[in-house]
């Protein structure tokens, strides 16, 4: 089983920024300091993005290289699925996502009034949802 990632959508005012991201680029990457040590089991897995404290998205990993400056690229399919909201704390950088990832939503299917991460992860933490 391929290993995901999780990294915050630094910059991001909207869901719709991260979608703009994505429609901008043919080939989207995200490039980084270091490549993750089991970087090999992270391709065919996915990058999960993090927006206002929740995981709203992710796109599949197809691979690492490394720039002209020494740094790596993470290469990612051109394809940005939404996934069902799950709190999520604010962390640098990219990091593994532990347990298992949030479903994908289904096609035509709506997440509703969802609760903002932040708040969902007070209520989770306090064991009412």
């Amino acid at each position: 089983m391929p290993l995901n990632l999780t990294k915050i959508a630094f910059g991001a005012q909207s869901y719709g920024d991260i979608e703009s991201w994505y429609a901008q680029r043919r080939s989207p990457n995200l490039t980084t300091r270091y490549r993750p040590t089991k970087w090999e089991q992270c391709i065919g897995g996915s990058l999960y993005w993090i927006h206002q404290h929740a995981i709203v998205a992710r796109s599949e990993i197809i691979g690492f290289s490394e720039t002209k400056d020494g740094r790596w690229s993470i290469d990612l399919k051109p394809e940005l699925i939404r996934v069902h909201p799950r709190p999520k704390r604010a962390h640098q950088g990219w990091r593994y996502l532990k347990g298992d990832p949030p479903r994908d939503l289904a096609e035509g299917e709506d997440i509703g009034d969802a609760l903002p991460g932040k708040l969902a992860g007070k209520l989770e933490r306090l064991g009412l949802i």
